[in-house]
């Protein structure tokens, strides 16, 4: 993938995909994420590794909002529309989302519909809308690299995750 197809912001999330085949990570996380998610059932579900830092229930809520949000930049750019799409606070979405009300298991499932719509979308380009390119948060990006970022996001977060948060 070439690095115009993304602003200099996704290059950490692109270079978690080493793979070929997308798809097949995509297909993946719907394995890997909700795998990870059981090592913070009960009381854990609210853990925070420090003070100020999402507990696991945000930081599922939170892989939840950013695979709505790419998935609709996706949609916008595979069909050609050229209006510049805005950028989001990932930040003000988790102070005002609320997830400490959801239990974990729910913001999972929340994910794992997201993630099944998104591929039953990206099954269907072509190399032609792969490369299709758009404008997000005031940066080109081509559908390709949002579905790389979509494969990226999470496993740069499941790594947080057994780092910070102690999943096994």
């Amino acid at each position: 993938m070439e690095t115009t197809e993304y602003a200099p912001f996704y290059a950490g999330y692109i270079a978690q995909v080493p793979e070929s085949d997308v798809l097949a990570v995509l297909e993946a996380q719907l394995a890997d994420v909700p795998r990870a998610a059981t090592a913070f059932a009960g009381e854990r579900e609210s853990f925070r590794y420090a003070p100020g830092k999402w507990s696991v229930r945000q930081l599922f809520g939170h892989l939840a909002d950013s695979e709505r949000i790419f998935g609709y930049r996706m949609l916008r750019i595979a069909r050609r529309d050229s209006t510049p799409l805005p950028g989001y606070d990932e930040n003000e979405f988790v102070d005002h989302a609320d997830f400490e009300r959801v239990p974990l298991e729910r913001l999972v499932e929340e994910w794992t519909l997201l993630r099944l719509s998104n591929l039953a979308l990206a099954r269907r380009f072509d190399d032609t809308t792969l490369r299709q390119l758009g404008n997000a948060n005031g940066n080109p990006i081509s559908v390709r690299a949002l579905l790389t970022i979509l494969a990226g996001h999470p496993r740069h977060h499941l790594k947080v995750l057994a780092e910070r948060y102690g999943a096994a």
